[in-house]
C-alpha cells in the first residue's frame, strides 16, 4: 500500500491532462520542427559528421539530440510552472500532506508523473525518427529508457529548484539555463569542434551526457562509456530528488 501512494498523485496528474491533452502534447512539437527543418534546409548544406570512425547524415546526427531535447521539456514543464502553480497558489501540496501522503511520495509521484510524460514523447520521436530514416541501429530502443533516465534527472532538478522560487518572475532564470544546455550540448555539433576550455563546460552539461548517451545507442556504439553518462545523470536524479524532498518538508511541514 505504501508503494501505491505516489501514484495517486501521478493519477491525479493523468487525469488533469486527460482534459488538457493539447497541452500534454504541445512540447513534442519544438523538438521535431527542429529535426524536420534541419533535414529539410540544413543538413544538405552541411552534408556528414564523423561519428565513432564512420560518416553519417547531418539529420541522423541531430535526431539523439532532438529525442533527448524532447524528453527534457517534458520534464521540465511538469516539474517547474506545474508544480509551482500547484504549490504556490493552488495549494494542492497542502491538502494532500493532511492525508496519508507524505511529502516523498508527493516528490515521487510528480517525478514518476515527468518521467511518464517524457517517455511517451521519446517513443514518439523515436518511431517519427525512425519513419524518417534517422536511425542507425536496433539499439535504438534502449534510447527510451535512456529517456526516461533523462527524464528522472530533469524532473528531479526541476522540482528542487521550483521550491526555491518566489515568483513567476524567477522562471526567467529557467528559461536562461535551458537555452544554453540546449544549444551547447553537442547537440547540434560534435563535441570535437568546441574550443577546449568549452568542451570542458559542454562535458558539464547533464543534457549533454543525455544526448551522448541516446546518440550512442540509435548508432550501435556501445561502450563502458555509456555507462558512465547513465551513472552521471542517475547520481544527479538521486542527489536532486533528496534536495525536493527535504525542500517539501520544510514548506509543507514546518
Amino acid at each position: 500500500m505504501l508503494a501505491m501512494r505516489p501514484s495517486r498523485v501521478t493519477e491525479r496528474n493523468a487525469t488533469v491532462y486527460w482534459r488538457l491533452w493539447y497541452m500534454f502534447v504541445s512540447g513534442f512539437f519544438e523538438p521535431l520542427f527542429y529535426l524536420l527543418s534541419i533535414g529539410i534546409g540544413v543538413g544538405e548544406l552541411v552534408g556528414g559528421v564523423e561519428v565513432g570512425g564512420r560518416t553519417v547524415d547531418y539529420e541522423s546526427f541531430v535526431a539523439p539530440g532532438m529525442m533527448a531535447t524532447a524528453a527534457m521539456n517534458g520534464a521540465v514543464f511538469d516539474a517547474t510552472f506545474s508544480v509551482f502553480f500547484k504549490l504556490k497558489f493552488m495549494k494542492i501540496y497542502e491538502s494532500m500532506v493532511a492525508t496519508p501522503l507524505s511529502t516523498t511520495d508527493i516528490v515521487v509521484g510528480e517525478l514518476f508523473w515527468s518521467m511518464f510524460r517524457c517517455g511517451v514523447y521519446g517513443a514518439v520521436f523515436l518511431v517519427t525518427a525512425a519513419l524518417l530514416g534517422y536511425v542507425e541501429s536496433w539499439w535504438a530502443v534502449l534510447s527510451i529508457p535512456a529517456a526516461l533516465l533523462i527524464g528522472f534527472a530533469f524532473a528531479a532538478a526541476g522540482i528542487a529548484l521550483t521550491s526555491f522560487l518566489r515568483g513567476w518572475r524567477d522562471f526567467d532564470f529557467i528559461n536562461v539555463a535551458l537555452m544554453p544546455l540546449f544549444l551547447f550540448s553537442a547537440t547540434f555539433y560534435p563535441l570535437s569542434v568546441y574550443p577546449r576550455a568549452l568542451e570542458i563546460v559542454v562535458q558539464l552539461s547533464p543534457l549533454y551526457h543525455g544526448v551522448t548517451l541516446i546518440r550512442g545507442l540509435m548508432f550501435g556504439e556501445l561502450g563502458w562509456y555509456l555507462l558512465v553518462h547513465v551513472a552521471v545523470l542517475v547520481v544527479l536524479a538521486v542527489v536532486l530528488a533528496r534536495v525536493a524532498v527535504r525542500r517539501f518538508e520544510r514548506l509543507l511541514l514546518h
